[in-house]
């Protein structure tokens, strides 16, 4: 699937209008429900595909954030062969009780894998939990950066962010060719 059709796709399946409450506290019109994407295999296969090129070169795994991360890095995981790491947003206090699992991240190059960001605050905290556990962490990426200043933050703590679309492109190639 080329590049533009996929954009329109993921658009067509997921874009939502409508009051919506980010999970940084804001507010907007517009949301993409992203479970939308990662639930259809195809699409979600197209867009592991399409990310697949924006995972550094020099890690060791993917390390997938709860929830909306767990779809993408699982379809990362099986087309890179590189292993997932399932990252809880809070350790659980019962059986394992770890933060991380599926694949030890003690000195492990990591690349966060996330599906929206906005202000890049998951990831954030997520980056400090996993250098605690001795994780060497320098990038993450993500489907849709809404440019809400995510990048910026990430920036500012030592993170790179990859997107695989801005919320502009994917407004923006959703609309293209449209009659007003």
């Amino acid at each position: 699937m080329e590049r533009t059709e996929l954009v329109k796709r993921i658009y067509d399946a997921s874009h939502l209008v409508g009051s919506f409450t980010l999970r940084s506290g804001a507010t907007t019109t517009e949301y993409f429900d992203k479970y939308q994407f990662e639930s259809d295999p195809e699409l979600l296969a197209e867009v592991a595909h399409h990310a697949l090129p924006l995972v550094p070169t020099e890690i060791d795994a993917l390390a997938g954030l709860e929830l909306g991360g767990i779809p993408v890095v699982t379809a990362l995981s099986a087309l890179s062969g590189l292993p997932a790491v399932f990252v809880r947003k809070k350790a659980k206090d019962y059986g394992t009780a770890k933060l991380a699992e599926g694949h030890d991240v003690a000195g492990q190059r990591l690349v966060v894998i996330e599906d929206v960001v906005t202000s890049g605050g998951q990831i954030l905290d997520s980056v400090t939990e996993l250098r605690g556990l001795g994780a060497v962490i320098d990038h993450a990426l993500c489907v849709i950066d809404r440019q809400a200043g995510g990048s910026e933050a990430l920036h500012a703590s030592g993170v790179e962010l990859r997107c695989l679309f801005t919320w502009a492109e994917l407004t923006d190639g959703a609309n293209a060719g449209a009659t007003p």
